[in-house]
């Protein structure tokens, strides 16, 4: 029997600093779903290098975040491999989480990771709050919808 590839979805992002909580939202939805076994659900919140040992051995790895990326606020990207490193230059993300630094270790590890694919939202406010803008708070069932289809290329679904 072939071994499954242990998946992870990972949401980073400050809560309290309205939009940028955009991909941890994205995954406490997420974590109201059943997946199989092999899919861990992860909140890093803004560790950074810190979540190294909760990804070691993953295979396939989605990031759920808010990306400070060219184009309109709320609109949603999706970088996958080597798009990723040509994006973004020093950091992936609106906050300095480090996840550059955090991927490129991975590469150092016993098991690489296979395939990475990073997806948010252009934020549209980064200041103290909890309260995420309308604009982006409507874009949270999206980020799940588009998350579901990427775990749906790797044949994985929610067990109902």
């Amino acid at each position: 029997m072939k071994q499954m590839d242990k998946i992870t979805l990972l949401g980073v992002g400050n809560t309290i600093m309205q939009d940028d909580g955009f991909g941890v939202h994205v995954i406490e939805k997420m974590q109201k779903m059943k997946f199989p076994d092999n899919v861990q659900i992860l909140d890093g919140g803004t560790l950074g290098m810190e979540l190294l040992p909760y990804l070691e051995g993953t295979d396939k790895l989605i990031i759920v975040d808010a990306i400070n990326a060219k184009g309109e606020i709320g609109e949603f990207f999706t970088f996958i491999g080597d798009e990723i490193t040509r994006y973004f230059t020093n950091k992936l993300s609106i906050h300095d989480v480090g996840l550059n630094d955090l991927l490129a270790a991975l590469t150092f590890t016993d098991k690489p990771i296979k395939e990475t694919v990073v997806m948010g939202v252009k934020p549209a406010v980064v200041a103290l709050g909890v309260d995420m803008t309308e604009v982006i708070a409507d874009k949270i069932d999206y980020g799940v919808e588009k998350v579901l289809q990427q775990l749906n290329k790797w044949d994985i679904v929610p067990i109902k």
